[in-house]
């Protein structure tokens, strides 16, 4: 007679979850020149670019700044958003890897729902997001870029929504790329016209009246709202339209991740047609 397992409870998902965001740790722990990476990159434009870009772009009173800031802290949400975008496509990028070395499928076949393991391997890249985030907030912060002392903690809340609106991307993503070699070059199309066409180096209003074009397409992206999320979080204020935007679209990336992983009809299944790994 056919044994009927037991459905699994609370505890076994809490399992499952720990191995999945312990394995992503112990990777990140190990790959050091990662960690590296992620600061070097917001450094630079803190230090350097900073510096020279001082003195051209001047940086009104808005929302939700009550008085004149230092170019240095309107871009430190930007920077903050940058560290949080190359952490979601790093986290893609591992998993276009273990499809190609065969890893994928240890993780594809376990009994657990599909969904709950897309959100764990989600929220273990969110989890190493943040912690490189609060490690350059501590170097801004010697470096005398200072937030209110409660922001520290206010921004929490967006920088784990922020993150899984971007670690979603990055999943979906990852379902599109057949080729690890193809990484680099989605990685360029996602990253850069997302950063850039965004407030997270300069104002919306200062790209309205250099590009009436480019404020619209600004305002179509994703990464413009997760921005502002954080920036007004520091503040300890919500901007419920950002709020609004950066949880539709974790959503609705994470529905087209579910569905692109899911094997009896996403493209996963049409990989293993072609010859690919799962």
């Amino acid at each position: 007679m056919p044994v009927r397992s037991e459905p699994f409870g609370l505890r076994h998902y809490l399992i499952c979850l720990k191995g999945v965001v312990l394995r992503e740790c112990l990777r990140f722990l190990h790959q050091r020149e990662r960690f590296i990476s992620s600061l070097v990159r917001p450094l630079v434009w803190l230090f350097i670019f900073a510096a020279g870009f001082r003195q051209v772009l001047g940086v009104s009173i808005i929302p939700p700044y009550k008085t004149y800031v230092l170019y240095e802290v309107y871009i430190t949400p930007g920077l903050c958003g940058m560290i949080l975008l190359f952490s979601g496509m790093q986290s893609s990028l591992s998993m276009v890897y273990d499809r190609e070395m065969g890893n994928m499928r240890i993780l594809l076949v376990s009994p657990f729902p599909r969904w709950f393991l897309l959100v764990s391997k989600m929220l273990a890249g969110v989890a190493v997001s943040i912690v490189q985030v609060y490690a350059f907030l501590i170097v801004a912060w010697l470096w005398g870029v200072k937030a209110p002392p409660l922001g520290y903690l206010y921004v929490l809340p967006a920088l784990f929504l922020s993150g899984m609106m971007l670690c979603a991307l990055g999943m979906l993503l990852s379902s599109l790329i057949k080729q690890l070699e193809n990484f680099a070059g989605i990685m360029n199309f996602v990253i850069f016209p997302g950063y850039f066409a965004s407030p997270a180096l300069y104002p919306l209003w200062r790209i309205q009246e250099a590009s009436p074009l480019l404020y619209k397409i600004c305002l179509c992206n994703p990464f413009t709202y997760a921005v502002e999320l954080i920036r007004f979080a520091f503040y300890g204020q919500i901007e419920w339209l950002s709020l609004g935007v950066v949880a539709g679209c974790t959503l609705l990336f994470l529905g087209g991740a579910i569905i692109a992983y899911d094997p009896s009809r996403g493209l996963v299944i049409r990989k293993q047609d072609m010859g690919g790994n799962a």
